[in-house]
């Protein structure tokens, strides 16, 4: 009997825990916790008014908002009783099991019962239940040291420690110590993979389009396809070569035992060219007509791409080629156009243009009446300057050919019509 307390007074809430620790996979499910403390309370007459379920580990303090809700109740006086399977259910942590014994100092708490034991408010069983759950916190401990430790040695046999990378599979026979085995549906796609940035220059991007339309190619059991962000860190993962890092970043390497996929040379020639495709990237130049047009067949937006070729006599042609980015059709077959033949293009569809009366047409119209004062000056004439649209449109298809990017880009905020490029061939829409 509890002191100042009977049974009958006592109102207890069930609290189960799920273990999420790794050595207690085989303890008692939520609902097996509840079964079996519910037969307990039946056999003995236990009044249990409500039943709290979490799944939140009890290995740091304040992170189970079930069980915080519960000493709260507590406070309030809803109950004044805990049943539980075990005391670490309740605490695995300092902070939490000081809480739960203030609990009880303040006399609020006057019991736990757990499957086996149970701990009232008096000095020797809350020693006891303080006992039992510093050795959970002391077991927690331990096995976070010892979890290291056993990665570090398998790291040191050259054993990779967590899931086996994409091109890989985990060996589960003991004789094989789980090592990291040869996947042969997936290692030569990978070895393909690095083939083709080293040496055909592909990217990222088109990578992923031909490992997802064209393979098909998905990660280990067929769960999902990569994503392009998934094959950047394969491209840049040394693992595939035979060495790997291990925690990431700690500045640990090791050398593996696994068969390599790759040779550090391909490897290497695989940085080099993702590091030039990224400075590529940063001073990527410019173009006159990019994000202006529109592809006619898909709908996506143009870009343009700097072709060189090399003459003869060892120097190079520079080519400048306009195409449908595919964003929205990788199979669109809008095909590519020579900036030369785009603006020829552009100055035949010049007459059929409609100018907006802005700011850039006015522009325009200065300048050509600026050139018309100065043609004057020279011939000595005088007379009344008429700027028409005729002479706009002239003017016009001259910075197309001979104005530098900033004045082509800005003629076209004088169209009230949209351009679109089919099948090499530029079109209006008004």
């Amino acid at each position: 009997m509890i002191e100042g307390v009977t049974e009958e007074k006592l109102k207890y809430c069930l609290y189960a825990r799920k273990s999420t620790e790794s050595d207690e996979r085989q303890a008692l499910s939520i609902e097996s916790q509840v079964n079996e403390m519910l037969q307990i309370a039946e056999r003995e007459n236990i009044e249990v008014v409500d039943i709290r379920r979490e799944s939140k580990s009890a290995k740091d303090s304040g992170n189970r908002p079930v069980f915080k809700e519960l000493l709260g109740d507590v406070k309030q006086e809803k109950f004044n009783a805990i049943l539980t399977w075990a005391p670490d259910r309740l605490s695995r942590n300092a902070g939490d099991l000081g809480s739960v014994v203030d609990l009880m100092d303040e006399q609020k708490l006057h019991s736990i019962r757990t499957y086996g034991q149970t701990f009232s408010n008096s000095p020797n069983e809350k020693f006891l239940l303080m006992i039992l759950c510093s050795q959970a916190k002391l077991e927690n401990d331990n096995r976070g040291i010892n979890v290291k430790r056993g990665l570090r040695a398998r790291c040191e046999l050259g054993l990779w420690p967590t899931n086996a990378a994409t091109g890989y599979i985990k060996e589960r026979r003991l004789d094989r110590k789980n090592e990291c085995l040869i996947d042969p549906d997936r290692a030569p796609v990978i070895k393909q993979m690095f083939e083709k940035v080293a040496y055909e220059k592909w990217s990222g991007r088109k990578l992923y389009h031909w490992l997802k339309f064209e393979l098909n190619f998905r990660t280990h059991a067929g769960k999902k396809h990569l994503s392009l962000g998934n094959i950047y860190k394969i491209l840049d993962n040394t693992f595939y070569y035979g060495s790997f890092e291990y925690p990431k970043g700690s500045g640990q390497w090791y050398q593996g035992k696994h068969e390599p996929i790759v040779t550090k040379e391909l490897y290497d020639e695989v940085q080099t060219q993702l590091k030039g495709n990224e400075l590529k990237t940063r001073t990527d130049k410019e173009f006159a007509f990019t994000k202006l047009m529109t592809c006619g067949l898909c709908g996506s937006g143009i870009s343009a791409d700097e072709k060189y070729k090399k003459l003869k006599n060892g120097k190079f042609n520079t080519h400048i080629y306009y195409g449908c980015t595919k964003a929205k059709d990788k199979n669109c077959k809008s095909g590519y156009l020579n900036e030369t033949e785009l603006i020829t293009q552009l100055q035949d569809l010049v007459d059929t243009i409609k100018l907006k009366e802005n700011t850039v047409l006015i522009k325009l119209k200065a300048e050509v009446t600026r050139f018309k004062k100065f043609q004057l000056a020279l011939s000595g004439k005088s007379t009344e300057i008429k700027v028409s649209d005729k002479d706009v449109k002239n003017y016009f298809k001259f910075v197309l050919k001979d104005g530098d990017i900033n004045e082509k880009r800005s003629l076209f905020e004088s169209l009230e019509s949209k351009l679109i490029l089919k099948n090499k061939l530029l079109s209006i829409v008004k």
